[in-house]
């Protein structure tokens, strides 16, 4: 996930624990997906599209800060 700010990355999940939850989070949900799209865990059709959005809020907030952080 966005590999033009590796580095401010490795930087904030140092530094900054907002950011690190939400950077885990958001890497925990695709997990989840992943893992209920192969059958691996249980998930409806629904809750797959639900988690879907939120990883996407997720990545949003994610986004922003980097790009607060990199004018900074």
């Amino acid at each position: 996930m966005f590999p033009e700010f590796r580095d401010l990355i490795t930087t904030l999940k140092h530094n900054d624990h907002h950011f690190t939850r939400l950077f885990d989070k958001h890497n925990e949900l695709d997990q989840k997906i992943k893992n209920m799209e192969d059958g691996i865990e249980q998930g409806s059709h629904t809750e797959i599209e639900t988690l879907k959005r939120e990883k996407l809020q997720l990545k949003d907030e994610v986004y922003a800060v980097l790009k607060k952080a990199s004018s900074a």
